[in-house]
């Protein structure tokens, strides 16, 4: 039986920038930027204290678990920072070889609405995530918001509702296709 080697005890310090204020309530980490707010529930495992400017993680006796979830929280905990100062934004493009295909958003059900796909009559109706801004301009789409998983999920949505089902992917090349994620280029 493997025994488990305890590691050194893990600290890190990340700064937080002068326009956010960081609260800790019942293990749920709080992140305000004028009227924007994002939320996420922390580990316990994880000792996550706000001192100044500053927000301190520990672990003491780190496990290999310990040390994946250390790393975890750290980037959470970044990219609720960079999300409230920069923001988070992914672009798509329509592609269609067979029949032009278009998209408009339907504000009123948030939803994203794909005309003429491979020549359907119906259209698609794709479910967009509450907090993503989606703006289409003709064969482009740009999805903007503060929290990265909002925004990836709502350009997975869009990726897989039009997704090509029982045809040859080397003829049928038409969708919708992820181009530019944050911090990732694809062309």
């Amino acid at each position: 039986m493997a025994k488990k080697v305890l590691r050194k005890d893990l600290r890190e310090e990340i700064e937080i920038p002068e326009a956010i204020n960081v609260s800790i309530e019942n293990n749920v980490i709080i992140m305000k930027k004028e009227n924007n707010e994002l939320k996420r529930k922390l580990d316990t495992k994880i000792k996550t204290v706000v001192e100044a400017n500053k927000i301190i993680l520990s672990a003491n006796q780190t496990t290999k678990n310990k040390r994946k979830m250390f790393g975890t929280i750290k980037a959470h905990i970044k990219n609720m920072i960079e999300g409230l100062t920069t923001g988070f934004k992914y672009k798509m493009e329509i592609a269609n070889v067979h029949f032009p295909m278009t998209a408009n958003v339907d504000k009123e059900t948030n939803e994203l609405i794909v005309k003429n796909f491979l020549g359907e009559r119906k259209n698609r109706r794709i479910k967009l995530v509450e907090g993503a801004n989606v703006k289409v301009n003709k064969k482009e789409i740009e999805i903007e918001s503060i929290d990265i998983e909002k925004a990836g999920q709502c350009a997975a949505n869009i990726e897989k509702g039009t997704k090509v089902r029982k045809k040859d992917r080397r003829v049928f090349q038409d969708g919708i296709f992820i181009t530019e994620k944050p911090g990732r280029a694809f062309l």
